[in-house]
């Protein structure tokens, strides 16, 4: 039998991907079309989540989302305006109430997955524990921990946050739909000069990488962005066609981890995950609701800083909603380097505990 010629054989390879960022982009305008928060990557996420569940092949290549996300954190950093720096003082007794919320999220959420949903020490911990989606689910499948339960869970937790904090404060008037303005410049309106420095700064990610810095690929180029923009010599922010694209490429690429589940294995997840969400979601409230009256910092923003969600799809929801995004950003960082540095090692201490005391796995 004759082999397909190459080209054939490359649009076959390309057609999951085309499929992906066509459903994407269909609701990411539809979405846009109604005005809703964060429509391009919600929009995208909530089409090709649907597409995924009901069998249709896609995938997005983790090149092309990378790609992308060095493009939002790009964008994110020309958020981190001058005059920050004279607010960055106040922001640490929020940065320490984080590392607070986090301990009583992780055990709040431990104690749930243990004693309602029955899972194993290892896969409820790291579970549990409120951001670093890849860190944790290799640590917890070296630890013995069940890796698909732990990547399923945190990926439908992030996908409720994200659906959920833009349309909450919608409904309680803290995002005006009328109010939502363009993601960014006509591609013709920024300078050669402006497009040359932004396009630099994705030289972050490489320097991130080698310094072995989580999110590496949107904390590089954040860094680099808001290094130039504090400094002034520049004002010039991505063209919004860029970064449009780029929420559909991240909001897709969310919907297609769903790709391949069977109805029970997502119905037995999705159900904790959904408590899991609901539990963190009334943490972060609470914590935000004391630490405004601590600091002044706004209830909305030290919500989005503290949400359980990622941290591109956290800055992006605070950019939409017109929430401090540098004060969100840098939460999402602290947390991501807390996370990755500490949950670990937290874990080993309590598990010696525990098995000093003598309880058995499941206790």
């Amino acid at each position: 039998m004759n082999a397909p010629p190459p080209a054939a054989t490359s649009a076959r390879g390309l057609l999951p991907l085309i499929t992906a960022l066509g459903i994407g982009s269909v609701g990411g305008a539809l979405f846009a079309a109604m005005n809703l928060p964060l429509a391009w990557m919600i929009g995208a996420m909530t089409f090709t989540t649907a597409a995924a569940i009901g069998g249709v092949p896609m995938r997005v290549p983790r090149l092309l989302r990378g790609g992308m996300i060095m493009v939002l954190g790009v964008m994110l950093g020309s958020g981190f305006e001058p005059e920050i720096v004279d607010r960055i003082g106040g922001w640490s007794v929020s940065l320490s109430g984080l590392a607070v919320y986090l301990a009583i999220a992780t055990l709040v959420g431990v104690l749930y997955l243990r004693r309602v949903a029955r899972l194993d020490r290892v896969t409820s911990y790291f579970t549990a524990t409120p951001g670093g989606l890849n860190e944790m689910v290799l640590a917890g499948s070296q630890m013995g921990g069940d890796d698909r339960v732990i990547s399923l869970v945190h990926a439908i937790r992030v996908m409720l946050v994200v659906l959920t904090i833009p349309f909450a404060f919608q409904a309680l008037g803290v995002y005006q739909p009328g109010s939502r303005g363009s993601l960014g410049p006509p591609l013709m309106a920024v300078a050669w000069q402006d497009m040359l420095l932004l396009g630099a700064c994705v030289a972050g990610y490489p320097v991130a990488k080698l310094l072995r810095v989580p999110a590496a690929q949107l904390v590089g180029p954040m860094v680099l962005s808001a290094v130039i923009h504090l400094l002034g010599i520049t004002e010039g922010k991505p063209p919004g066609a860029l970064v449009a694209a780029a929420q559909v490429v991240i909001g897709a690429s969310l919907g297609t981890r769903f790709a391949g589940l069977s109805w029970s294995l997502l119905g037995r997840n999705a159900w904790m995950a959904l408590g899991l969400t609901v539990i963190m979601l009334a943490i972060t409230v609470a914590a935000a609701a004391l630490l405004d009256r601590a600091t002044g910092l706004g209830v909305a923003a030290l919500i989005l800083a503290f949400a359980p969600g990622g941290l591109a799809e956290m800055s992006l929801i605070a950019l939409a909603l017109h929430t401090d995004v540098a004060l969100v950003a840098t939460h999402h960082i602290v947390r991501i380097v807390l996370i990755v540095t500490l949950a670990p090692a937290v874990f080993l201490l309590w598990r010696r505990f525990a098995d000093g005391r003598g309880s058995a796995p499941g206790d």
